[in-house]
Formats: C-alpha cells, structure tokens, sequence
C-alpha cells in the first residue's frame, strides 16, 4: 500500500471566553459538526381529517416525493435526488433550468445507486460484512501466525506460480512458494504461502501440532511447569460430566458394538463379505424401537457424500451450549518469545528484504508486494510518523483517484496482466499524467482500497482523509473539461458510475465504522451533493477543498501584471459555491506548488530578487505584502476550515521534492529550511505576521462566525472589504496608489480600532500608519449600502483588520444638556 502522506495544518474554530482584541482563549478540543441520525415519526394516512381539502400542489409535491423515495433502493429515509429538493433556488432563470433537467439527474442517479446497490451485494456475497471488506491487511499482505510460521497472501489473479524472495532464502523463486493443494491458490486469484519457521540443531518438535506462540511477551505460560496433558485434563473435567466425555476417551467403542450388533462377533472381514445392509434411517429406526431414542444419534440423509444430521437431546444441547469454553487452559499452553527462540530460528527474520515473485504468461516478474505495510526503497533514510499527544488533528491526503505507472514499485502490470487492479484500454490510463486508473467496479480492487484506508486508521489513528483529485476519477475526462455549471455534465456518458459508488461506499463504510471520522474531497468542478448524506444521493463527504483559489494565486503571480488583478475575479473564486460554503476548507498554496515539481509562492515572489540590483528593496517589499494578503484574505473571507503545507507559512523558499530519478535521489529538496526562523530577514517577517493572523482566528473566531458580508469590491481602486462579525477587512491591492481617507461603509457606529496591520515594521512593511490612525471613528453617512462609514488610510499593497470596539448613542436628560456616552460594545 504506498499512499502519499502531506502534512497539513488546519485553522479551525475556537472556543474563547471573550472576544476583546486582548482576550485570553482557554485551551480548547478541536470538534467538527457530524451529521446528526434523527428518527422521525410520519402521521398515519388514516388519522388525517377527510374533510380538509389539500393543496394540489402540496398533493403533488408529496407524491412525487414519495415516488423519488420509492424509486431508490427502497429503504425508508432513503431519496437518491433528495438534496435537490433540500438546496433552494431562487434564481427564476436558473430555477427553470434545474426543473427541465432534474428528471433526467434523478434517472441517472437512481442508475448510479443500483450500481451501488448491485456492488453492496456482490461484495456480501464473499465476505461477511463491510467491516470483514474493509480489513483485509488483517489477511493479506505478510503476517506471523501464533503456530511458529509466517503466513503470505496476496492477491494476482493473472499469474501462473507465486512465490517470495528476499535475502533470507538467497532470492530464490523455489524456496518458498504457494503449494498444489496446500491452500496455495483459490478461484478468485488469491495466493497462499507458508514460511514454517526452522526447528533450531539439537531441539525436538512440539509435541501437539496446535503449539502456539507469544512473540511479543518475554514471559512463557508454557513453561509454567504445568504440562498440556495437564492442562487438557482439567480443561476436560471441567467442561464435561461425568461420561459426558467417553466417546473422546473410547472414540471407536461405538463403532466396534454397532459392528457386532449388525453381523455379530464373527462378522466379515472385507468389503467383498459383506452383505447388503439397510441405509442408516431404517437401521436407526430399528434400533429406537427396541431401545428407545438416542440422544446422540448420527443419520446421514441418505446422501453420497458425509453430511450427517445429529440428533440430540434438546434438554442436554442446552445445557452444552451454555458452557464457555475452556479458552483460559488454552491459553496456558502458549510459550513466550524466549521460548519460540530457543526452539525454532524465524522463517523470514526481522528486517529482511523480500519480494513476491510471479510467474506469468509474459515471463517471471518480482513485485513488491501490494498489501506491504513498510517500504523503504535503498536510498531512504528511516522515518517515523511527527503527531501524538499535541492536541493535533492528523489528515492523511490519500490517492485513490489514480496510482504510478512504475511496475516495480507501484501496481502497474502487478501480476503480469494489464487489467489486475487498472482498467484496461484507454480508460485504463489517465488523459494527461500518464498514471493508471483503478478498476472500481471489481470486488477485490474495492477490497484493497477500502482495506487501505482502514488500515491508515488503525494503524496509526489518523484524524480523516482528503481524498485527493477526486474529478479524476468521477469523469471519463479525468475532470478536464469546462464545466459550466449545467447539471447535465454531473450526469452525462463521462461520468464514472463505478467511481461514484467508491467514493459513497467508502464514506458509508468509514463513517459507520469510525464515527469521529473527517473526510474531504478535493473537487475542481463542484459536483453537486459533494457533502450531501448518501441517503439523500450525495456522495457523503464532510467538507471539501476549493481548489480554483490556489489556481487563482497561482495564475495571477505569474501570469498577470500587479496593475491588471481584477478584484472581482478575486471574490468571485473566493467565495464560490456559496450554498455549501459550511462545507468549504480553502488553502492559499495547493501541493502543486509545494510538491509537484512547480515553482512555490516564495519561489515565484523572492526567488528570482537579486541582492545587489537597485530594485532588490522594492521586489522584497512587494513580495512580502503579497505574501502576507493573500494569506490574510483566503484565509477570512469564506469556509470554515484553512489549510496550511508546512513551511509555506513563513515562505519557505523552495518546493518539496522527494529523493526520486528525476534529481538523482537527492535530499536537497527533501527538507525544510527551520533555520531561516533563526535569522533576521523577511522569512522570520512572514512567520511573525502568520503567527498573529493564526491568534486573530483564535480570539475573534472569524472562522465560525459565518459567511462574510461582502459590501465593497473596486476593480479601479483594486479594495476589497468586507464584515465577519465585529471585524471589518479592508485590502488595497494597488500596486502603487495609497489612500488617505479612503470611505468603507459600515453598519454599526462607533470607534473601530486596527488590530492586524499587514505593513508594520515587525511583520517587514514599512510602518506607514501612525499611531493615531489605529483608531477611526465612524461618519454618519451612507456608503456601500451600509448607514455609517469609515474613512481610513490604505498604504498600497497592504491589508488591515478593524475592530469594532465601541457604540455611540445619545439621549436627552431633563436638563435638556446634551451627553454623549461611550459604551463598550463587548
């Protein structure tokens, strides 16, 4: 299983005692809204009042309610186009557009649930629940087995012979391989290989076949000093009343005394002497009537082949099944490591180096194995994974959507065929990165990828996934294509129906199994019902990535000049999509420009500046303030949750790259430059700005206090404001203009004061603000919609954040003298 791991930070909600810009916030637990699971309760047809008359076109919308529900997969609560019921429209143009085309998406989603369904019962029919589909690392993959050996299992359904090699038994493909009828292979492709572990010189077998081992203990309950005849003894007598257990201790006596009675004591003695004998039935029959029921009689049905009914004694079956088991006896009888050590030398050692080895109708092939848990190629250096106990949330980004085209490390060609986890032909590879596509319709490919994600929770108790480029594998596109909004391209012939039922199958199954778990997607073309519940035909994700404002920035700092940004543009993309706005995580710098082999923030604003040229001061000037705005704006105006890729909060000024061929293994990128926080300079700048952006969300909560009234976007003057809460956001993007008393309106009266500033001194601005213009009083005059206004300075290239701090009212006592109070607003 080798999955990409990135390490995110997450800005999300605090809980603070008060919202003054000096409030002290206690320490608080990181809590996302669930979906809440409601029963409810529907009146009964026949207690409503037959005189009332009915709204035909409540009657109607009822009906065809019920009809959308019926027409699902059956189960109460369960509509596949709910949410487009759910999610209101009162654009009227748009509003008749979705009622011409919503038939045509419920059809189509009603095709994508039967796929859904026909996947849930193909899968029930080879394993015993979803939680038996979603463990497969528990079977597959290399595991030591209590009775002294190492199992094997893999899954390669193309090849012909399997074995494993490694620097234990000399690489070679005969040593140790999957027996002929030895549980080796099975129909559906899975190969089963034993590695007994090597009876050490001068040490004699276990003496019961069923001996079991305690690795991980250092202590031997075997070698108590009480022997297994001992134990089994006690367990019996225990377990068994008295001649309850004879037919243990004198198994062939029953037999023996059937013989006798059927021929006598001198009966034949071969196949060939014997006569013709009645079939069991009647032979027992003939007993009964003698003796009287037995209560454990054996019958066999009258069929060629032994199955047996066994009738018993109802009272005595009871009394049998009620008894435990003697598992504590059992366990007596394991040893402990030491005592596995000294007798037996491990069929595979710790640390060795192995492969699987196929045989196929291409010829011989070395794999490494598919359900691996550790994997280190030469060149990697040991690692660990940095996050427990830090009151941390841990995502994992995990890519489902496509895998490497590499055979020998990936699963490209796995078993020798094109078609093993991949689908074949051209949907088999991606249109443009050359990678290759999963088969998300077969059973087993389901087991590997679902088995994955459990396995990342159980093994290392992860916090959620962000399942990486969806769109890729939603459409037969790959997700490049202009999408306009027309709900017709979310349910058209490029749409993988296959890759939908994944995507809700393995939300289902993670969030019944793990309640607490966070999953978000990471879509570029805004599928609608994204973080809908599956119940209501959404594909059951918590929230999801808007990933058009990375591109935004992207594009803008190395494409467009400083003077052409449009502030429009700039809004627009930021708050896209504002009906699942709840629902949205946003992230200034994406893994393309941290990972992916393209140019950073950093790299594109300081890493081109020379020191000794003329305009060295005024790019760095410029490269900082651009820096510092952009994070300060993606991260307050829309979504609930900011992400962060390590390092790219104090500009860190280069990608990451791993050790790969492309850079001759190198570990020059492979790094993060900590050391650049010890340093006077614009790193060090950068940080302190991001730091106290992180405290603003923190004390004032901006994050959780909703969607931001938008009242103020200039394409001329380039500003941009808005309100979140008792803040106001002002960004003058200009380039070059400064404004002096620049109007923004607002709606509460009163005295605002600044209490983030993007150009002081510390955070490497020019400290272009007096103190006395911290605080602003409010104008009574309308501007922006708003009743009052502020006028305030804007440098060029430069953001702050205003605090409303007071309210101004007046009143007249009866001396009829006019007093203006001052009240705190909080």
């Amino acid at each position: 299983m080798i999955t990409l791991s990135i390490p995110h930070r997450l800005c999300f909600p605090p809980t603070t005692t008060t919202s003054s810009p000096h409030s002290q916030t206690k320490p608080r637990t990181v809590t996302f809204q669930r979906r809440r699971r409601t029963t409810t309760t529907t009146a009964c047809a026949a207690s409503e009042n037959p005189h009332q008359r009915q709204n035909p076109n409540q009657k109607k919308q009822r009906d065809s309610k019920a009809e959308n529900t019926a027409d699902g997969d059956g189960e109460k609560g369960i509509d596949p186009a709910g949410f487009l019921a759910k999610r209101g429209i009162s654009h009227k143009a748009f509003a008749q557009f979705l009622r011409e085309r919503q038939e045509i998406w419920k059809i189509e989603m009603k095709l994508a649930y039967k796929v859904l369904k026909d996947m849930k019962d193909e899968i029930l029919k080879r394993h015993e629940s979803f939680m038996v589909l979603a463990s497969g690392f528990e079977l597959l993959g290399m595991h030591r087995h209590p009775e002294h050996r190492v199992d094997y299992m893999e899954w390669a359904p193309g090849a012909r012979y399997c074995a494993i090699i490694g620097d234990f038994n000399g690489w070679s493909p005969t040593e140790n391989c999957a027996k002929e009828h030895y549980f080796g292979h099975d129909d559906y492709g899975y190969w089963f290989i034993i590695l007994q572990d090597k009876l050490r010189e001068g040490e004699e077998p276990d003496k019961y076949y069923f001996q079991m081992y305690n690795y991980i203990d250092d202590y031997d309950k075997g070698d108590s000093g009480v022997t297994a005849e001992e134990l089994i003894k006690k367990a019996n007598e225990e377990y068994w009343q008295p001649g309850e257990d004879r037919f243990v201790n004198h198994r062939f006596e029953g037999p023996v005394k059937l013989y006798e009675q059927i021929f006598g004591p001198n009966g034949p003695q071969t196949l060939e002497d014997l006569p013709d004998i009645p079939d069991a039935e009647t032979r027992y029959k003939e007993w009964a009537a003698k003796h009287g029921p037995s209560p454990t009689a054996v019958i066999d049905s009258g069929k060629e082949y032994d199955i047996f009914n066994v009738i018993v004694d109802p009272q005595w079956h009871e009394k049998v099944r009620a008894l435990k088991p003697p598992v504590m006896y059992w366990f007596e009888t394991r040893k402990g490591r030491k005592a596995w050590l000294k007798k037996y030398s491990p069929g595979i050692p710790h640390g060795s180096k192995y492969r699987v080895y196929f045989n196929t109708p291409n010829g011989p092939l070395e794999r490494v194995p598919a359900w691996a848990t550790y994997v280190q190629p030469d060149y990697f250096a040991n690692s660990a994974f940095d996050c427990t106990g830090l009151g941390l949330l841990v995502f994992l980004e995990i890519v489902h959507s496509y895998a490497a085209a590499d055979e020998m490390v990936g699963l490209s060609m796995f078993d020798g065929s094109n078609d093993c986890f991949f689908r074949s032909g051209k949907r088999g590879q991606h249109k443009y990165w050359g990678t290759r596509m999963f088969k998300y319709g077969d059973p087993d490919v389901l087991h590997f990828l679902l088995s994955n994600l459990n396995w990342w929770i159980m093994e290392y108790q992860i916090d959620g996934f962000q399942f990486h480029s969806v769109s890729s594998m939603m459409y037969t596109h790959n997700g490049f294509a202009s999408f306009t909004g027309d709900l017709e391209e979310y349910c058209n012939q490029y749409v993988d129906k296959d890759a939908l039922a994944y995507l809700i199958l393995a939300n289902e199954i993670l969030h019944d199994l793990h309640p607490n778990i966070i999953t978000i997607a990471e879509d570029a073309t805004f599928y609608p019902g994204l973080c809908e519940p599956t119940s209501q035909g959404g594909l059951g994700f918590d929230y999801y990535v808007n990933l058009s404002v990375s591109d935004l920035w992207s594009t803008f700092l190395e494409s467009v000049p400083d003077h052409e940004w449009n502030m429009t543009k700039i809004v627009n993309t930021l708050i896209s999509n504002k009906e699942y706005a709840d629902k949205m995580l946003m992230y200034a710098e994406n893994h393309n420009q941290s990972i992916s082999g393209r140019r950073s923030f950093a790299e594109i604003l300081f890493g081109e500046l020379d020191k000794n040229s003329h305009h060295y001061k005024e790019s760095l000037l410029r490269g900082s303030s651009l820096h510092k705005m952009i994070r300060l704006i993606t991260l307050t105006i829309g979504g609930c949750a900011y992400l962060n890729f390590m390092g790219n909060e104090f500009g860190h000024p280069k990608r990451v790259e791993f050790p790969t061929s492309s850079n001759n293994n190198s570990y020059l990128l492979a790094t993060r430059q900590w050391d650049l926080l010890a340093k006077d300079g614009v790193h060090r700048d950068l940080f302190s700005f991001d730091k106290d952006m992180m405290k603003l969300d923190e004390n004032e909560r901006v994050l959780s206090r909703g969607f931001p009234s938008i009242h103020h976007v200039n394409d001329s003057s380039m500003v941009i404001a808005y309100i979140r809460g008792p803040l106001l956001f002002v960004f003058n993007f200009h380039p070059k203009d400064s404004y002096d008393s620049y109007s923004i309106g607002v709606e509460e009266a009163g005295e605002y004061q600044i209490i983030l500033n993007t150009d002081e001194i510390k955070y490497g601005g020019q400290g272009s603000l007096k103190e006395d213009q911290y605080f602003q009083k409010t104008i009574s005059r309308r501007v922006d919609g708003p009743r009052n206004c502020l006028e305030v300075s804007l440098p060029s290239r430069t953001a702050q954040v205003d605090y409303f701090i007071a309210v101004t009212f007046q009143f007249i006592p009866k001396d009829h003298m006019s007093i203006i109070v001052m009240q705190s607003k909080h």
